[in-house]
Formats: structure tokens, sequence, C-alpha cells
């Protein structure tokens, strides 16, 4: 059996949803206690993954190197707090183009890091915002926590018992 994972959405759960695209780093803001819950997640044994969707990208308000330099930027400023991310996959698609299996719902990229890492789906938990990261998690056989937008992580992780963290 292999180690469980914790899925995150990004917009909205990793950093603050602006309702527009975020791809700027100016515009870029971390939520409070992301590094924390990262944290507390692999001391339970569990891996990391970010998934997201990133649609601008297909409407051509950016490019995949800005999405990329965003990640670097976020990862290194968990890196600063002393967390790091085991992965980030990202669909680059808009629903106007046509279908995709990578784009939430679809489950493409949670497979892919089922496969990658040995991911086992029920032992894993995905946090997101949106109706379409609970049916992603679902079809990957993964229990997924719909949050509301800009939410504190590590609480629910905590009550979602994806941690032995405990509070003073």
């Amino acid at each position: 059996m292999g180690r469980g994972g914790l899925f995150l959405d990004r917009d909205g759960v990793i950093n603050r949803e602006r309702g527009a695209h975020t791809w700027r780093m100016e515009d870029f803001e971390l939520l409070p206690g992301v590094a924390d819950a990262v944290n507390a997640a692999h001391a339970a044994g569990l891996l990391v993954v970010v998934v997201t969707n990133q649609s601008g990208i297909g409407l051509g308000l950016y490019t995949h190197a800005d999405v990329e330099r965003l990640h670097t930027s976020l990862a290194e400023r968990l890196a600063q707090a002393g967390a790091d991310l085991d992965a980030i996959y990202y669909c680059p698609h808009h629903p106007t183009q046509g279908r995709c299996l990578c784009r939430k719902p679809g489950s493409l990229l949670f497979e892919r890091a089922i496969a990658r890492f040995g991911i086992d789906p029920g032992r894993s938990l995905m946090v997101g915002d949106r109706q379409r990261d609970m049916d992603a998690a679902a079809a990957a056989g993964i229990r997924g926590v719909l949050v509301e937008p800009n939410t504190t992580l590590l609480p629910v992780l905590i009550k979602e018992g994806m941690t032995s963290w405990k509070p003073m």
C-alpha cells in the first residue's frame, strides 16, 4: 500500500482567490498558514501535490513560462518557511477549446501524480474550493473536502484527521 497524498487546488486554497486569473507575481498572495499545513501533512507521512486549472494559457492571457515562474516563486516562498511541495500539476486548456482529460473535473492530473509517486488514493485527500475539484478527486478515488475560498488550511487538515498535529 502506497503513501497517502494531500492534493491541493491552488487559487483559493494556497493563494488568495481574486476573482481573476492569477499569473503575475504582484497578484499572487500566499494565504496564511499554508507552509504550516504543508509541513504538518509531511510530518503525517503524506505527499503534497498541487493540482490546478490554468485556463488563461489557453486563452492567451499568459504563457507556460509565466505559470512556471509563479510556481517557482511559490516553491521559494514555502522553502523559506521550511516547507516543500512534492509536485505541481496544471492544465493549460480552456473549456472553449474542447474537452481535455487534464482539466478538472477531469482526473488525469491526479492519476499522473498517483502513478508517479505510488500514492494510495484511499489514504488521500483533496482540498478545493470548487465542485470541479471534488468531482476530479472522486473520479480518481480520492476523498474531497470543499472549502470556502481563502480558508485557512491547517484547521481543515486537523478536522479531517490528515495530521497528528494538535493546537496547544
